[in-house]
Order: C-alpha cells, then sequence, then structure tokens
C-alpha cells in the first residue's frame, strides 16, 4: 500500500501546482481526476470482495474461459454423442426436451448474485460524485471538456495502479 500512496501523492502534488496556472484547469483536473479514480477504486474493491465472499461460502463453480461462453453458449459443440442409435431411431423430440432442460433461464437469485457488486456503496458513491460535481461544473461556467476529459484517463490509470498494488 505504501507504495501506491508515493506516486498517488505525487500526481496530486502536480494537480494542487495547477492551481497556479488556472483555477478553471485545476478545478476541472481535481474533479475529473477524483471522480473517475474513486470510481475505479470502489469498482475494484466491490468486486475483490464479491469473489472473497463466493470463496469464503465455497460458491465456486468451474466455468468455461469467456471465448467458450460466447461462442458456444448452450454447449452444442460439446463431444459427447447425444444417442448411439442410428438416425432412424432417435426420437428428437425427446432429444430436444433435454437439451432445452441444459438451457440456464434467467433467475432472481442469479440476478442477487450478479448485482452484489453493480449496487454496492462503493461503485454508486463515486458515480453520484461523478454527476454531482459534473453538473456543479456545467452550472458555475467552469467546466472546460478539453481539460477534464483527459483528466478522466489519469484517475483511471492512477486508480488501477493503486489497486494493483495493494
Amino acid at each position: 500500500m505504501k507504495k501506491a500512496v508515493k506516486p498517488l501523492l505525487a500526481l496530486e502534488l502536480f494537480i494542487l501546482l495547477s492551481a497556479f496556472f488556472s483555477f478553471s484547469f485545476f478545478i476541472n483536473l481535481q474533479v475529473a481526476f477524483l471522480s473517475s479514480f474513486f470510481i475505479i477504486m470502489g469498482s475494484m474493491y466491490a468486486y475483490k470482495n464479491m469473489v472473497s465472499a463466493k470463496i469464503k461460502n465455497e460458491d465456486v463453480e468451474e466455468q468455461k474461459d469467456e471465448l467458450d461462453r460466447v461462442l458456444d453458449p448452450y454447449e452444442l459443440d460439446d463431444d459427447a454423442p447425444i444417442n448411439k442409435k442410428p438416425i432412424e431411431e432417435l426420437d428428437l423430440k425427446a432429444i430436444v426436451k433435454e437439451e432445452k432442460k441444459k438451457i440456464k433461464l434467467l433467475n432472481l437469485s442469479d440476478i442477487k448474485k450478479g448485482s452484489s457488486a453493480s449496487f454496492s456503496a462503493y461503485r454508486l458513491v463515486p458515480y453520484l460524485f461523478l454527476i454531482i460535481a459534473f453538473i456543479a461544473l456545467k452550472n458555475n461556467e467552469l467546466l472546460d471538456i478539453a481539460v477534464y476529459l483527459p483528466s478522466l484517463l489519469l484517475g483511471i490509470v492512477a486508480g488501477y495502479i493503486t489497486m494493483r498494488e495493494s
């Protein structure tokens, strides 16, 4: 954690020094940086907590890798034969019913599992800060998009590096 704090303090010192250049530049840089930094930190922390909770509850199931899940969501390319009977003797209706049972439908418990990190306060509060700060800059006629947008990238990179170190 100490490794992550030193670069962060140096970056914050640079942001504070920009106040001598222009207040508008400083406030856009500071608000955008903090918004994106807190969003990345909160998202990664919420996701880390969700994964830790699943490991603790031993709720980890073996999953196919992401590419296989996208290319073959219904596991149609499995090597396991459906039936070893000749084609004339196959009961196609029974095979279709059996394959339909394998398809997982979205249910409430799956939604709860997937949304625990999405609707975490660690993620929602930084997004709320982003929206309110953006509106405040716009209403006070201080918003400079040419400074604001690149500053978002700066916060994203800093947040990622900080969470990777911790």
